[in-house]
C-alpha cells in the first residue's frame, strides 16, 4: 500500500469510524439515561417495599402485645436499622448506624443508598426505620461498565469493518492504478522502438545514407506510432463516439490493411499473406478496422523475424495467422483484458485485443483463439451476425 491509500484510508476510516462512533455514543447515551432511571427507580421500590414489610410486622407485634424481634430480610443485599424518637439505635444491620441522616428521606452516600421511613404511631418505642442497600450503585457501576465495554468493542467492530470496506473499496482503485502504471511504462516501451528507429533513420537520411531503405524505416515507424495513438484514442474516447452503419465489403478493407501493415512488416522481415473472399457486412467501418489492424498488428508484433503471418476470410469469418511465441491456455482465458499482454518481452499495452473483444461484443461477433505455445496463435472472428447474405450472392454472381 503506497502513500496515497494509507493516506485515502485513514481519511476514509476517521469519517466512517469517527461519525459511526459518535452516532453509537448518542444512542449508548440515551440508553444509559433510560436504563440509569429504570436501576433507580427499582431500587427505590426494593428499599420501599422492604420498608414497609418492616413496619408491618412491627405493627403486628406491637398490636398483639408483643416486643417486635428483628429479623433478616429475604434480600441479603437490604439491610436496615431501627431507631427511637431521639434517634438512637434500638438495633442495627448496618454497617455504620450512627452515620444515618435523619433530615433526608433518601439520599445516597459514596457506597449505599439510604431509604428512611418515620412511624407516627405514639405507643410504638420505635420511631424511625432507616433502609441500607448497594444494590443501586452496583446496578449503575456495572450498567456504565456495561456500557463502556459496547461502546469500545462496537468501536473496534466498527473499525474492522471499515477497514475492511476500505479495502474492498480501494481495491479496483488501486488495480486501475497500477494496469495505469503498467499502462504508461509500456507507453514508453512501445514508443521507443519506433521513435528511435524514425530518428536514426532521419539522421541517416540527411547523411545521404541509403536513402530508399530509410524512408521505409521512416514509413514503417510513423504507422507504427499513428496505431499505437489511434489504438489509445479508441480505447479512452469511444464511448463518446456514435457508431456509423454503413454497407461495405470485408474484402476492400482487409486487403488495405494488409498492405497498410507491410510497411510495419518489413522491418521484421514478416510476409504477410492473404486469401481473401467477398463479405459484404453492415457494420462501423471505423471499429471494422479497429478488428482487423489491432489482430495484423498482433500477429507482427508477436511473430519471429523472417516468418509469415496469414490474413484469411473464408465462410464469413476473418482469421489471423502467425507463427510466432503462442499464448499457453492459462493466458488464453485473460487475453482479451484489457492490459494483459501475452508476453513481457514483446511491447504493447493490452489493450489491442481488449479493443477487438469489445467491438465484438457489441455486434454480437464470435471471437476465437487457437494458440500453442512455441507454434504460433491465430485469431478467428465471425461476422455471419451481421453479414449481408443476398448482396454477397448478387456480387459473386455478377462477377461470374
Amino acid at each position: 500500500m503506497n502513500k496515497n491509500e494509507k493516506k485515502a484510508l485513514v481519511s476514509f476510516l476517521s469519517i466512517y469510524v469517527g461519525s459511526t462512533v459518535l452516532l453509537l455514543s448518542v444512542l449508548l447515551y440515551i440508553y444509559y439515561n433510560d436504563e440509569l432511571k429504570s436501576v433507580s427507580d427499582s431500587c427505590s421500590m426494593e428499599m420501599s417495599s422492604a420498608s414497609m414489610q418492616i413496619e408491618a410486622d412491627i405493627l403486628n407485634s406491637y398490636m398483639k402485645h408483643k416486643e417486635y424481634v428483628p429479623k433478616k430480610l429475604e434480600n441479603n443485599d437490604i439491610n436496615y436499622a431501627l431507631y427511637d424518637k431521639d434517634q438512637k439505635v434500638i438495633f442495627s444491620y448496618l454497617k455504620d448506624p450512627d452515620a444515618v441522616d435523619f433530615s433526608r428521606n433518601m439520599y445516597e452516600s459514596s457506597a449505599f443508598e439510604f431509604y428512611i421511613t418515620k412511624l407516627n404511631e405514639e405507643t410504638i418505642p420505635i420511631k424511625y426505620i432507616a433502609i441500607e442497600t448497594c444494590i443501586g450503585i452496583d446496578n449503575r457501576n456495572s450498567l456504565k461498565i456495561y456500557v463502556v465495554v459496547k461502546l469500545i468493542l462496537s468501536g473496534i467492530f466498527i473499525g474492522l469493518i471499515g477497514f475492511l470496506l476500505a479495502k474492498i473499496l480501494l481495491k479496483p482503485v488501486r488495480e486501475k492504478i497500477e494496469h495505469m502504471d503498467k499502462f504508461i511504462k509500456d507507453s514508453a516501451h512501445e514508443l521507443n522502438t519506433p521513435v528511435t528507429v524514425l530518428m536514426t533513420s532521419t539522421s541517416m537520411l540527411k547523411k545521404g545514407k541509403n536513402s530508399e531503405k530509410m524512408m521505409r524505416y521512416i514509413l514503417s515507424s510513423s504507422k507504427q506510432i499513428s496505431q499505437i495513438y489511434n489504438d489509445i484514442h479508441f480505447s479512452a474516447f469511444n464511448e463518446i463516439n456514435e457508431d456509423v452503419f454503413e454497407e461495405f465489403n470485408l474484402k476492400v478493407l482487409v486487403k488495405d490493411s494488409v498492405e497498410y501493415f507491410n510497411d510495419i512488416s518489413i522491418t521484421k522481415k514478416i510476409v504477410i499473406n492473404d486469401d481473401l473472399d467477398d463479405c459484404i457486412i453492415l457494420m462501423d467501418k471505423t471499429k471494422t478496422q479497429k478488428i482487423v489492424n489491432n489482430l495484423i498488428s498482433n500477429a507482427i508484433k508477436y511473430s519471429h523475424n523472417n516468418s509469415i503471418v496469414n490474413v484469411c476470410i473464408k465462410n464469413n469469418t476473418l482469421s489471423v495467422e502467425d507463427f510466432g511465441i503462442g499464448i499457453s491456455e492459462v493466458e488464453q482465458k485473460e487475453i482479451f483484458k484489457r492490459y494483459k499482454r501475452g508476453t513481457n518481452i514483446e511491447g504493447g499495452f493490452g489493450i489491442g485485443l481488449d479493443i477487438v473483444k469489445r467491438i465484438s461484443d457489441e455486434y454480437d461477433l464470435k471471437l476465437d483463439l487457437k494458440s500453442e505455445l512455441k507454434v504460433g496463435s491465430t485469431f478467428y472472428v465471425d461476422f455471419s451476425s451481421i453479414i449481408n447474405g443476398s448482396k454477397c450472392d448478387l456480387e459473386s454472381k455478377n462477377k461470374i
